[in-house]
């Protein structure tokens, strides 16, 4: 039992799972500019720390000869220091596909570097990749069994040769064996059997010293609690449940304009969304004057950057009683849709699994799912949709929302996926700035509203927006999700939301 406990261990270490800003989605998607060459990205973070990170690049323009990838910390004395590049490969005879994996070795925010060589020069750009483990499973039993068994054989097969040597190794080809070799080599197999049953028990003390000492490496998420006073106020304290000693409270940074971004979503239902901003009253502590919302149960979701550029996801909850509070102001803003649980059976939809594709908005806009197509998970997609105004034709009064042509939150139905992405990707844009200083930026988001983040080859000042906004995401499992799309036009926010049913690889 005790060589079955220590196989497993040992095997433990090479199974965890890679942890995430988002909940329930580490794999980070972007669409994003070097210089003249776009390209859509899709990095799966490694199972362990230390562990290999797979990159996959589709390059959107012609022209790439080469590209290397270099992983560097987006802060500290190693980001001025980073390793000797890799060279992506081309695995198939699609010119513009590469593929390359690279070592991880420590926990934290990563860049990942990528060097292009073409037709246009040599450019530059990093990916944000936060890497850590998050949690382990147990060895199957099948395999347990089996190493279990291979143990056995090979301690009783150490026995018998250690028994074999003390009666018959001095003997002559053919000799009898004296009764006193016998009694030898009982001996020796029981000083053997001793010495290796005490071997194997200080080995699972050692494994499980080291199965423990990793353990308390797995991401432990922050927390979050919840309460409402009687003005309707908002008290959210968040408080570090311990996990690496350099992880702090009082380093959180802002991230379009805010350093705390709130999902405010009624559950199970989702039929009432709020994305809120909450601001700093304290260290852990962030307050917000509710505004008007219907009683429920909410699941609530906070995303936040630290100043070195790791983003976490807080959840929490909170029940509401109805709610007569503020005027929604700034870039707070509200969806209303039907229940989750009254939608049409994906069923109805086998091409797509799509449940609302034509959103109908408050003030007679419609916003549009364009061209969804099959949906398989871990499947690199671009979610396009698109703002009609009242005579169903693209909105020309289009306005950057927080600095971006759009925003969208993804949730799973059953609340283990929640992703908050852009236009440009998954991943956290306080984080990429950071990690791309020689970005431009055709203003400064926090001083002008007009102006946003130029890094995805697409329209980013107010002038020329379009009303088509797309995000690159993969769905990372099977099952319901539902979207909620937020783009702006004038001064009013709308909230778009859509369901859909993601298949898995084999379609089902």
């Amino acid at each position: 039992m005790r060589l079955h406990c220590w196989f497993s261990i040992a095997f433990l270490l090479l199974i965890a799972l890679p942890a995430s800003a988002h909940v329930g989605s580490p794999d980070v998607y972007a669409d994003a500019q070097a210089g003249p060459y776009r390209l859509s990205v899709v990095i799966r973070p490694p199972l362990v720390i230390p562990g290999v990170a797979d990159i996959e690049v589709h390059a959107l323009t012609p022209g790439i000869e080469r590209i290397t990838i270099t992983p560097v910390p987006i802060t500290g004395e190693a980001a001025s220091h980073p390793p000797v590049p890799d060279a992506m490969q081309r695995p198939s005879k699609d010119t513009g596909f590469y593929t390359g994996h690279l070592w991880i070795m420590a926990t934290g925010s990563w860049q990942i570097r990528f060097t292009l060589s073409g037709t246009q020069g040599e450019h530059v750009l990093s990916i944000p990749l936060p890497a850590t483990a998050i949690a382990t499973r147990t060895m199957q039993r099948g395999l347990g069994t089996f190493l279990a068994a291979l143990g056995i054989l090979l301690v009783v097969g150490m026995i018998g040769i250690v028994g074999a040597a003390a009666r018959e190794a001095k003997l002559p080809p053919g000799a009898a064996v004296p009764k006193a070799n016998f009694q030898r080599a009982r001996v020796a197999m029981a000083v053997t059997a001793a010495v290796l049953v005490i071997g194997l028990f200080l080995a699972n003390v050692w494994w499980k010293s080291e199965a423990a000492s990793y353990a308390r490496n797995i991401y432990k998420p922050l927390r979050m609690t919840a309460a409402l006073d009687s003005a309707n106020t908002l008290d959210l304290t968040v408080r570090d449940p311990g996990w690496l000693p350099q992880r702090r409270l009082d380093d959180l940074i802002q991230d379009h304009d805010h350093v705390m971004h709130l999902y405010f979503i009624r559950w199970p239902r989702m039929d009432v969304v709020f994305h809120l901003h909450p601001q700093p009253a304290g260290m852990g502590e962030f307050k917000l004057a509710l505004p008007t919302m219907p009683a429920g149960d909410y699941r609530l979701f906070a995303d936040v950057v630290h100043a070195n550029g790791f983003p976490e996801t807080i959840v929490g909850s909170v029940s509401v009683s109805s709610i007569a509070g503020k005027e929604l102001e700034g870039d707070d803003a509200r969806g209303v849709a039907a229940p989750v649980a009254e939608l049409i059976p994906a069923a109805a939809h086998p091409a797509s699994g799509i449940g609302v594709r034509i959103f109908s908005l408050p003030d007679g806009y419609t916003m549009v799912w364009k061209s969804p197509g099959p949906i398989v998970a871990r499947a690199p997609q671009n979610l396009e949709f698109e703002l009609l105004d009242r005579n169903s034709r693209p909105a020309t009064d289009e306005a950057l929302y927080m600095g971006m042509p759009g925003h969208a939150a993804i949730v799973k139905t059953d609340g283990n996926v929640f992703a908050h992405i852009h236009p440009n990707g998954s991943m956290s844009m306080a984080a990429f700035m950071m990690a791309n200083p020689q970005v431009s930026m055709p203003g400064n988001p926090a001083a002008d509203r007009n102006a946003g983040m130029n890094i995805a080859g697409m329209p980013m000042t107010q002038a020329n927006l379009q009303a088509v906004v797309g995000f690159p995401y993969g769905f990372p499992s099977p099952g319901r999700y539902r979207i909620f799309v937020q783009m702006k036009h004038s001064q009013t926010i709308e909230t778009g939301v859509f369901d859909v049913d993601v298949a898995d690889a084999t379609g089902h």
